[in-house]
């Protein structure tokens, strides 16, 4: 059953490979090919385990000379990171949660490593060195499932960066470009910038969003200016709601009563907005400014208040990225390759969730797969660690590395109409 998973898993791979590279030429087609394969069989963005994963007569330092050196190809991200966004925009829908979160990786010990630069350690809560990550997931409210849809690596002490406002505002462009203005985009206080507005209410191509408020920024307010601080303690709260958040294994309620008031920018007076407000989260209110109208409906309110609330899962997501793939193992030295290799971690990512975790026809392999997982690490209540798992289970146990193409050209392995694509 193992090697029937395997074979099944590589044929998978090889399709999925063969999509993303498409058009780039053989010899990249079988690079991100080898690379998938090593991400998912070893959970591990370290060279020197993919290259053992892989079969081939080369001994293992040349596979990881050539896997290096083909990791430095410029602009090789940006290409997968075009095809992984392409892919995943068809299955965002009107009212689909775009969750934007800069992240970051820390490399605590590292001196060698090109562009190193000063980020927050979101773990540690503390200043560390490192590098930024701009992270999109797609998800609906009340669903498990997701969508990653961008995985961009940054440092603010490259040659190209211009700011962190520039960085935000091209993904947010790219995404509203792929997704043709589907979607809403949720974003923490960090998306709580004069900038990023000026954006999202641009004229001719608005952006629907949800945004949490630090509590300072202006707003008019019954012909008034305030800070929304203020409009929070005025608006009327008349709804009630019991919130239930699972972290680190325990479980808390939270007894909250919300409602919402019509407010706009000062900067656009004539874009009509709305502040969502609700108490029970702690000692200050959670503050939401979107574009969503509300008028005296609970139903509309309340899911706001809840669009915001998934994005507590994605914090999960990111942590499924981060650990399923040992991303801040990560040890290669120059630039392009750290921003290739970011991408390459999405396409894994992508290929897990939605590839393997989604696709109808995919669900028979998908269980077995979760199965696999179950036997050794239990089952998971996010199901992405236990596909991750599953597969890299199977893979290893199999251990026959990317699929021979002789085997591939006519022969019995395309003929399962499970994985036709």
């Amino acid at each position: 059953m193992v090697h029937q998973m395997g074979v099944k898993l590589r044929v998978q791979i090889r399709a999925f490979s063969e999509k993303l590279s498409e058009g780039m030429g053989k010899v990249v087609e079988r690079f991100v090919e080898e690379m998938l394969y090593g991400l998912q069989a070893k959970g591990s963005v370290r060279l020197s385990e993919i290259a053992r994963s892989l079969v081939d007569k080369a001994s293992v330092k040349k596979r990881i000379d050539r896997l290096s050196r083909n990791l430095g190809r410029v602009g090789l991200g940006d290409a997968i990171g075009r095809g992984i966004l392409a892919e995943g925009a068809s299955r965002i829908k009107g009212d689909t949660l775009l969750i934007l979160d800069p992240t970051d990786i820390t490399k605590k010990y590292a001196r060698k490593m090109e562009h190193l630069a000063g980020v927050r350690d979101g773990s540690e809560k503390q200043k560390a060195q490192g590098y930024w990550v701009d992270t999109v997931i797609g998800a609906e409210v009340d669903s498990w499932d997701i969508t990653p849809l961008v995985h961009r690596l940054y440092s603010q002490n490259a040659e190209d960066f211009v700011s962190e406002n520039h960085q935000l505002l091209e993904v947010i462009d790219g995404v509203y470009r792929a997704t043709e203005g589907r979607g809403i985009f949720v974003m923490d206080r960090g998306g709580d910038r004069r900038t990023l507005y000026n954006r999202l209410l641009k004229e001719g191509s608005p952006v629907r969003f949800i945004i949490r408020q630090r509590g300072d920024r202006h707003v008019l307010y019954g012909g008034k200016q305030r800070e929304t601080f203020e409009v929070a303690k005025a608006c009327k709260t008349p709804y009630t709601a019991t919130v239930i958040r699972q972290k680190d294994g325990r479980e808390k309620r939270y007894f909250i009563h919300f409602g919402a008031c019509p407010v706009s920018l000062p900067e656009h007076p004539e874009k009509p907005l709305w502040l969502v407000v609700a108490w029970g989260f702690g000692e200050k209110p959670l503050m939401l400014l979107t574009t969503e109208p509300m008028g005296r409906n609970r139903s509309a309110v309340w899911w706001v208040v809840n669009a915001y609330l998934t994005r507590w899962r994605i914090e999960d997501t990111i942590r499924f990225i981060k650990q399923s793939y040992g991303l801040e193992d990560i040890r290669v030295l120059t630039y392009e390759r750290l921003r290739n290799m970011a991408a390459l971690v999405l396409a894994a990512a992508f290929f897990t969730a939605v590839r393997i975790g989604y696709r109808p026809r995919l669900q028979i392999l998908a269980m077995h797969v979760i199965n696999a997982a179950q036997c050794i690490f239990g089952a998971p209540t996010f199901r992405y660690y236990a596909l991750a798992y599953g597969i890299k289970t199977i893979l290893s146990r199999s251990g026959k590395g990317i699929l021979p193409k002789k085997k591939q050209e006519g022969g019995p392995f395309f003929q399962l109409p499970l994985f036709a694509t």
